[in-house]
């Protein structure tokens, strides 16, 4: 018998009065989490300027996207033990207590100290969402209103990358974008609390201490140890961290297959359409990270464009996005089907990453943004299908598992790719040439990608999994 015994959360009827403040509690924090993501891209480049840490950029990314891995995992987890209202309120927190903190940073040790305890908070705000969307319809009606969740997102990538441009070059400065935010998270924490339901539990449930405990030693050993195989002084060190990494990995397995609840269950470890998308997922973040926090890179420092005018380059690429998620979702309810989807959204974010790699200094402004928009049209369908996958492959009650392991294994890509990335740039004789060493090799993943996708199983979207 399970260690815990949960009764049903009440089903909420969209269509009723706090059923739709339900929904839109999903949506207000969805649009929140989205639009610091969308303006603080652009800021980012006048923030690394101004404390001087073009050198760690990659650590910026690296150990935040660490934290966010761990805790998404841990949270996704959590929320099918205590319900997403409470677990959603807790990433709330720790998100704008994130925000504080590094409002008042003055280094760039301080800034990645700040932001990896913010992401801890921040990253699996958005999984939760999600996962909060699985819980209040069926199957059915799920891949709707998966893609209707891009809407928020849709319209956070329209006022996101301008507002950051706009703030980053204003008397406040980038500061003034997370002072900004916390009001607006305020917001979206007061409907999460009114709106969606408590959890009922009859006994306290079991935590996954040690799997948890050993998760965080083997990817945080993983993530380190690749990061100084890029170092020639480290390389001995790394070799061994990532030893020791496998071992973990090897020993949380063992952990997992035991455990009464959890972290991972391995029910959706070893599910082999969750596997393919967590490694096309892995590799889908090299493209979004290349377009999303390099190219601003490319078009302020080697293109020579403000801010301003750099945010309204990437509006189309995040508007797509955002927005392609709302037509796939109704697509893939009517007719089931999502491989085909798959397959053809990867060929076009490999047409605008190799387009991307093309980029000159001395490139038209509209060809950045034809490039980016093609890449856009192809990444707005990926984060739908990969969700809506993760769910049919576990049964309902682990919607909180897959969702977060899913996102997990895009962070850990997250962590990985700026090594690599970090590396290929550092490789070039100026700033020009390695950025387009970067997009190549984001063009590469995204092809690898497309070849996993072609071995992916189609899964009935009319199967109910047991609850």
């Amino acid at each position: 018998m399970a260690a815990m015994q949960k009764k049903p959360v009440p089903g909420v009827n969209p269509s009723e009065p706090r059923g739709t403040i339900g929904v839109w509690a999903v949506f207000i924090t969805q649009f929140v989490s989205f639009l610091f993501i969308n303006a603080r891209n652009i800021a980012q480049p006048q923030m690394i300027a101004e404390l001087d840490g073009i050198t760690l950029f990659s650590w910026l990314i690296a150990l935040p996207a660490l934290a966010g891995a761990a805790s998404t995992l841990l949270f996704g987890k959590l929320s099918d033990l205590f319900g997403r209202r409470t677990v959603l309120l807790i990433s709330i927190a720790i998100f704008g207590v994130g925000l504080t903190l590094t409002s008042q940073v003055t280094t760039m040790p301080l800034l990645i100290a700040s932001t990896t305890f913010m992401s801890i908070g921040h990253w699996p705000i958005v999984p939760l969402c999600f996962s909060a969307i699985g819980d209040l319809f069926s199957e059915a009606d799920r891949a709707k209103w998966t893609g209707l969740l891009n809407l928020p997102t849709g319209i956070a990538a329209i006022v996101g990358p301008v507002l950051g441009g706009a703030i980053a070059e204003s008397v406040v400065g980038w500061r003034g974008l997370y002072w900004g935010t916390i009001p607006l998270l305020l917001i979206a924490g007061g409907f999460v609390a009114v709106a969606l339901p408590k959890n009922e539990k009859i006994e306290k449930p079991q935590i996954d201490l040690w799997g948890t405990l050993v998760m965080v030693i083997a990817t945080t050993s993983l993530i380190i140890g690749f990061s100084w195989l890029g170092t020639p002084t480290k390389r001995g060190i790394g070799a061994v961290l990532l030893l020791i990494s496998i071992a973990g990995w090897v020993l949380f397995i063992s952990i997992e297959k035991s455990a009464k609840e959890p972290i991972l269950d391995t029910r959706a470890l070893f599910n082999r359409s969750f596997l393919t998308i967590a490694a096309t997922g892995f590799l889908f973040f090299f493209g979004s990270l290349g377009i999303g926090a390099y190219s601003p890179i490319f078009v302020q420092e080697v293109m020579g464009i403000s801010p301003t005018i750099s945010g309204s380059m990437l509006t189309p690429y995040s508007m797509l996005v955002a927005f392609m998620g709302i037509p796939v979702g109704f697509l893939l309810a009517r007719t089931g089907k999502y491989k085909k989807l798959y397959i053809i959204s990867y060929l076009i974010i490999f047409a605008g990453m190799i387009g991307t790699w093309r980029l000159t200094a001395n490139s038209p402004i509209w060809v950045y943004v034809l490039v980016t928009s093609v890449a856009g049209f192809g990444m707005g369908a990926i984060p739908t299908i990969n969700t809506l996958v993760a769910q049919l492959a576990v049964p309902k009650r682990l919607l909180g598992v897959a969702v977060g392991a899913l996102y997990f294994f895009q962070m850990v890509g997250i962590s990985i790719a700026p090594t690599i990335l970090g590396v290929v740039e550092n490789s070039a004789p100026d700033l020009e040439i390695g950025l387009n060493r970067v997009f190549l090799v984001c063009a590469i993943a995204m092809a690898v990608s497309l070849g996993l996708i072609f071995s992916l199983p189609e899964i009935s979207m009319n199967n109910e999994h047991g609850q």
